[in-house]
């Protein structure tokens, strides 16, 4: 009996020479009814050609080419047209375990969550990652504690990928467009409907570092981005779910800090991380739910701003 559609959104964007190795492990999957949607944004190196290679080979695949707008505008473009029950997220120059869909679905199947989130292991480019066969340990979480654990940053991360959602989530919920840490922005949304999320230790998703990601360690003006959406959760949450503020505020310390961090140089913007590291400190560091990397940089503040930006070196 063939089970329930299950979308796959890749947006692709200059990933040409990864594409072959991340569709291949969608087309492996041991579950095969899928719908895989490759989003071209406006590809310059011939990724372009080599989805629609892929469109031709398999029926199973759909793509669509749009003018580049980003991660947000490709994931939302597709989340407009899918039609599958189940819906999950790769990037385009990562690759998924042949269990991957199978794992996540025999989960949601089993337990009745709405989401299931898997592990993921962290490859550098040029490298291959260990392929984690162990069966992996469940932990269930409700709606309340999902949020709170993404947010003090312990088991579950706010990424899109590495997850299987119910389709109905998205319902109303799009990524926005233009910014980065799209996922934070949009997290909240998505488990605040699900009563139930269950997450398996077992890594199923391998994700590519590569030099010069967007994402990587080196300092560009969209990643203070974060400090908007981390702010703009707090007053959200001061306005509707106040059992989540202190978790909320947990994360938007870890934003000061990063941002704080990564810029270094004495403008606005580390004027603002250092203002709202001051504006919270105390409360997370005798919060015991916050992190001991948070408390540690919280110790360090105390002995100014400048031991925060010496800790870097």
């Amino acid at each position: 009996m063939e089970g329930p559609l299950i979308t796959i959104i890749v947006p692709i964007y200059n990933v040409a020479v990864y594409i072959d190795r991340c569709v291949d492990s969608l087309l492996h999957q041991d579950y095969r009814n899928l719908e895989i949607i490759l989003v071209d944004d406006g590809s310059t190196d011939g990724g372009s050609l080599v989805c629609d290679k892929w469109d031709k080979r398999d029926p199973r695949v759909k793509v669509i080419h749009q003018a580049n707008g980003g991660l947000s505008a490709a994931r939302n473009a597709a989340l407009d047209i899918m039609t599958g029950d189940y819906v999950t997220m790769l990037d385009g120059d990562d690759f998924v375990s042949t269990a991957f869909v199978s794992t996540l679905l025999n989960i949601i199947n089993t337990t009745g969550a709405s989401i299931a989130a898997a592990q993921w292991t962290l490859f550098t480019d040029g490298t291959e990652p260990h392929i984690d066969t162990t069966p992996g340990k469940l932990t269930t979480f409700t709606s309340a504690q999902a949020i709170n654990d993404v947010f003090y940053q312990h088991t579950l991360t706010n990424s899109a990928c590495c997850k299987l959602f119910k389709s109905s989530l998205f319902h109303d919920v799009r990524f926005p467009v233009g910014m980065l840490y799209e996922d934070l922005a949009v997290i909240y949304d998505l488990l605040r409907q699900a009563p139930a999320v269950v997450h398996t230790s077992q890594s199923l998703y391998y994700y590519r570092q590569r030099t010069f990601s967007i994402t990587d360690g080196i300092y560009n003006p969209k990643r203070a981005h974060v400090l908007d959406i981390t702010e703009q959760l707090e007053q959200r949450m001061a306005a509707e779910a106040p059992q989540h503020l202190a978790a909320v505020r947990s994360r938007r310390l870890s934003a000061c800090f990063n941002i704080m961090l990564l810029h270094g140089a004495s403008d606005d913007v580390t004027a603002r991380c250092w203002a709202g590291i001051k504006a919270l400190r105390w409360q997370c560091l005798v919060n015991p739910h916050v992190r001991a990397k948070n408390k540690i940089g919280i110790l360090l503040s105390l002995l100014g701003k400048q031991a925060v930006l010496l800790f870097k070196k």
